[in-house]
């Protein structure tokens, strides 16, 4: 039977507004996340949103939240987003509205893909100081119901942007590696794995990058800001990875961060 209401596309429009927008002025005081630093969250895993979740029980708060935005809102105040570049404004004399505006982190894990807007926004972003967390998995090990082609289901394997080669970065992946879970040490952190990419420099920008972890991470200043690429994303797909409590995740993160 058909059902009356608002269009998915309102309803997600709805959702991330609702995430996005301050409290109004009169509210009740700001809770102690709301001091936490602000983490913009790019991703097609289901960390933010659940998965196989109707938008209608989103909107009304009849879905947990993802363990993994648990974990991450335990430390950082998310943004979530669907862009990286500017979004035209509505009306001629509007500003157009930057996404990326007053946000000094950022974590991209396994995106759908970047446009050639995005790729710019994201070079210029990180050179005027932001820290970026990107992670790019050659291979996803997490069970996910949707089928091919649904736009719910996470990209399995990940397209690497343009502008990884731009910071001086390559990543491979042998398919002939045994699907087995390893860690390797990152930071003060274990950074679990499970068929991860490898990572080389490339380029005359290389010589800004750091590979750590077993060459399954990197670290590049790039201008003013840094990037920490990870070709890996199980850390992030199961939750006997993540350690007690996401331990690992909060590791992670704080190494390649703050």
């Amino acid at each position: 039977m058909h059902r009356q209401g608002r269009s998915a596309p309102a309803l997600l429009a709805a959702l991330l507004l609702a995430a996005c927008s301050p409290a109004p002025a009169g509210d009740a005081p700001a809770s102690p996340a709301a001091a936490e630093p602000q983490l913009g969250l790019m991703t097609s895993l289901p960390l933010y949103w659940p998965a196989d979740v109707e938008l209608e029980d989103m909107a009304a708060g009849n879905a947990p939240p993802p363990w993994q935005r648990r974990v991450l809102e335990a430390q950082y105040r998310l943004v979530p987003l669907d862009t990286l570049s500017p979004i035209p404004a509505q009306s001629p004399d509007a500003p157009d509205t930057d996404p990326l505006a007053g946000l000094g982190l950022l974590a991209v894990i396994q995106p759908r893909g970047l446009s050639p807007a995005d790729n710019v926004a994201l070079d210029d972003w990180v050179r005027r100081g932001g820290r970026l967390l990107l992670v790019l998995d050659p291979a996803l090990t997490g069970e996910y119901d949707a089928p091919l082609g649904d736009p719910r289901r996470p990209v399995d394997a990940a397209l690497v942007p343009p502008v990884v080669a731009r910071w001086g970065l390559a990543i491979s992946f042998d398919e002939a590696q045994p699907l087995a879970a390893t860690s390797a040490a990152f930071g003060a952190a274990s950074l679990p794995l499970a068929l991860p990419g490898r990572i080389t420099r490339a380029g005359a920008a290389g010589k800004d990058c750091t590979l750590l972890a077993e060459d399954t991470v990197a670290t590049c200043r790039v201008g003013k800001g840094q990037v920490t690429l990870i070709a890996d994303a199980a850390l992030f797909e199961h939750p006997d990875l993540a350690g007690e409590d996401g331990a690992v995740i909060t590791g992670v993160l704080a190494a390649a961060l703050e």
